[in-house]
């Protein structure tokens, strides 16, 4: 009886030891056999997708076979790896260990998407909602609602979202997207206000950041930005007033066509520096580290004007007369090939990446800021001294170039 039960015993443990290497040589084959695929393709894996899916979807698809097999080694061999959501690249050749091996380290396919400096928080908006590669959540939502999304109730989106090209995965969203834009931000003002200059007139980062979005919106020329910061600190400082025009384009929000009239000048909203004294209240545009910096470190000197020479770039004046002067040279004698701002170029384009919307849309009018009287001590702009230089034209002709 005994060696009939080693006997049994015996032959059971030959078949088991069968048993375990057919099925060690199926999941092996499955593994290791290519994917039937003639050319590249990618394996999109939504969120909440497990492997067990993807095996069976592949093999209806016809991609792989033996999904069972595979299913049985991911069971046993990668039970606590995570299939992370995204788009994977899968091109001829490429065996199923080879996907998995994939699937292990995450390497999805990555897209760009390209915030500029200078755009205002319509154009970030716009230039997301164009995006096919990211999803889309914030489509309906007000500005507040998307904020209120973002988990920063309250706060006003201008300016508070960082420039640069961010990577991102397929079944990211754009409300994703904008979170990491307004931690950047957050990092990048923080940092730069540790280094300001000890004698900067902010008690802020915020009003650092507005000072920022209009040097960014007054110059592209990279080195005049810290000349730009240091007359418009120094006319703050004596309390002159700004008078930038970007800032009065903004208030007219889509009112503006492109035409900038001495009407405007006097029109009175939140924004507009020719009738408010100090900054405007919020950020007017996106800007980039450089704008922060500059406005955190002004360049010293007595410059009080500065006007467009039409090649993008900019002279600055220390006196009325010198600024007189420029007017006349750069403005009333304009230039025919006249640009107040440098010749835009292409941004760079990377691989797998969505083209950025042009920068050229209307500003949106800022929302719950109706617009405010002007402030009595402030006067009239047409009598300011940095306009006595040209022509004083009908309510409906051009302004003259800010500030000044």
């Amino acid at each position: 009886m005994r060696r009939k039960f080693l006997l049994l015993l015996e032959t059971g443990l030959v078949l088991a030891g069968l048993l375990a290497g057919a099925c060690a040589w199926k999941i092996d084959s499955a593994l290791e056999q290519p994917l039937n695929i003639a050319q590249e393709e990618l394996l999109e894996v939504p969120k909440g997708t497990t492997p067990n899916r993807t095996f069976l979807r592949l093999e209806a698809d016809g991609v792989i076979k033996d999904a069972f097999w595979l299913r049985v080694y991911w069971r046993f061999n990668l039970a606590g790896q995570p299939l992370h959501s995204g788009e994977y690249r899968m091109v001829p050749g490429m065996t199923v260990n080879g996907l998995i091996d994939l699937w292990k380290r995450g390497e999805m396919v990555q897209y760009s998407l390209t915030l500029v400096e200078g755009w205002n928080f319509h154009q970030v908006r716009a230039a997301l909602a164009k995006d096919e590669k990211l999803e889309q959540t914030l489509n309906g939502l007000s500005d507040s609602q998307v904020m209120d999304k973002l988990g920063h109730s309250g706060v006003f989106p201008e300016g508070r979202f960082f420039p640069d090209t961010y990577r991102f995965v397929r079944g990211m969203t754009d409300a994703d997207l904008l979170k990491k834009a307004y931690d950047r931000l957050d990092e990048v003002l923080l940092k730069e206000w540790n280094q300001r200059a000890a004698d900067v007139p902010y008690t802020e980062p915020y009003q650092a950041l507005i000072m920022a979005s209009l040097v960014e919106k007054e110059t592209g020329v990279p080195q005049e930005r810290r000349q730009i910061a240091g007359v418009f600190v120094r006319r703050m400082e004596m309390g002159m007033l700004l008078q930038t025009d970007p800032t009065v384009i903004y208030g007219l929000g889509d009112r503006y066509n492109g035409k900038l009239t001495r009407a405007h000048l006097k029109e009175p909203t939140p924004y507009n520096t020719y009738m408010i004294a100090g900054l405007p209240p919020t950020p007017i545009a996106m800007v980039g580290r450089e704008a922060i910096h500059a406005a955190l470190n002004p360049a010293d000197g007595n410059s009080l004007y500065f006007v467009a020479r039409g090649d993008g770039s900019h002279v600055f004046s220390d006196d009325l007369d010198a600024h007189n002067n420029a007017v006349r040279e750069f403005q009333i004698n304009r230039r025919a090939d006249y640009r107040s701002s440098p010749a835009p170029t292409v941004t760079p384009s990377t691989e797998d990446s969505q083209a950025p919307i042009p920068a050229a849309s209307p500003n949106a009018a800022p929302e719950d800021l109706p617009p405010v009287a002007p402030q009595d001590s402030v006067q009239d702009p047409a009598q300011d001294p940095a306009q006595e230089s040209a022509p004083a034209p009908e309510a409906d002709a051009p302004a003259p170039q800010s500030p000044q």
